[in-house]
């Protein structure tokens, strides 16, 4: 890709920059060879809300857990879910 030579100018206002994105692509500004890696370590995964059907006493039992450990049932089961799946995996790092 060859690099640009063009400057992205100055804007006085959005509407002015929304003028000028209408009318050039952004392409013609964007040099990939100075494009820099970026860590987000605190960033929060997207959680989906899921359905799961459970026995209703394995449901009390988790719920009894919950309790004793003073957190919220669906935490724990999250917790429980995450650590079997790193058993799984082979990467349990014993949180």
């Amino acid at each position: 890709m060859k690099s640009p030579d063009k400057r992205i100018p100055k804007f006085k206002n959005e509407d002015e920059e929304r003028a000028f994105w209408a009318t050039h692509s952004p392409l013609d500004y964007f040099d990939s060879q100075k494009g820099k890696s970026a860590s987000f370590p605190r960033l929060k995964p997207s959680l989906k809300s899921i359905s799961i059907r459970l026995p209703e006493d394995m449901l009390a039992e988790l719920k009894i857990l919950a309790n004793k450990k003073d957190v919220p049932y669906q935490s724990l089961a999250k917790i429980y879910l995450a650590r079997q799946i790193a058993l799984e995996r082979g990467s349990f790092n014993g949180f």
